[in-house]
């Protein structure tokens, strides 16, 4: 038996969750959740790169609870550069009295629109080799393989300066840039798709200023009402391999 715990903004994570198998649990819902301890013969977790590390509610999530397995592993999707953020995701763990097993990184479309052209990042998803990026992974968490991704010493030095810039300095005010139009219908997903409970919807969205930067509302607008004032394109990204029922139900 095995247990995946995840966090999802645009599909990526939960796709290769949905990909790994065992019983999948959402990380957002499980912040809102009274059980903090969980035992199975593996446990795994599996969550975007943010700014080289990881992201908060993952954080905060295995330094609240307790795991208890044989066998612990963690995946981490990227778009771009990953640097260290597997690094981070251990230091994180050994605080929980993890000690992973198995890590790994897949390299995947890259939802950052402040960084990346999404029509661009589409252009490039066949030399990405998702699929067989994502069956060697499988194949290795099937196998309970014991195999750390590592990187130098000079990536993990920079790779913190960064996630202390960009991530640290800018907890709970990335909706500060966010810029929703009249064409919004008032159709409540961006609502739903937040996994920090971030937005309030009468007519309009209302941002309460406690935002991760995820960018699912932004991407998942049905309107493409949403936008950031630095955003590189007007294109959005939704794994063709989730829906957005999925996501909702993941972030609720």
């Amino acid at each position: 038996m095995m247990k995946i715990f995840y966090f999802t903004a645009t599909g990526n994570s939960l796709y290769v969750a949905k990909r790994i198998g065992g019983e999948l649990y959402s990380i957002p819902q499980m912040m809102k959740e009274e059980q903090r301890e969980f035992e199975d013969e593996a446990i795994g977790f599996v969550f975007p790169c943010y700014g080289f590390g990881v992201p908060r509610m993952v954080s905060e999530f295995i330094q609240r609870s307790k795991f208890k397995a044989n066998y612990f592993f963690a995946v981490m999707t990227y778009g771009n550069i990953a640097a260290s953020g597997l690094k981070h995701m251990e230091q994180i763990a050994s605080k929980a009295n993890i000690q992973f097993n198995y890590t790994n990184e897949i390299l995947m479309i890259d939802n950052y629109l402040p960084g990346f052209k999404i029509e661009a990042q589409l252009e490039k998803e066949n030399s990405k080799k998702i699929e067989e990026q994502l069956d060697q992974i499988v194949s290795d968490i099937s196998g309970r393989q014991n195999k750390l991704k590592r990187k130098g010493a000079a990536s993990a030095v920079i790779s913190k300066a960064i996630y202390k810039f960009f991530i640290e300095s800018n907890y709970d005010v990335g909706d500060k840039d966010f810029i929703v139009q009249d064409n919004c219908n008032s159709c409540k997903v961006c609502e739903k798709v937040c996994p920090k409970n971030n937005i309030k919807v009468e007519t309009k969205p209302e941002f309460l200023h406690k935002c991760d930067r995820c960018y699912a509302c932004i991407h998942h607008c049905p309107q493409k009402a949403i936008h950031l004032k630095s955003e590189k394109s007007n294109a959005r990204f939704i794994n063709q391999n989730v829906k957005l029922k999925e996501i909702i139900d993941a972030n609720q």
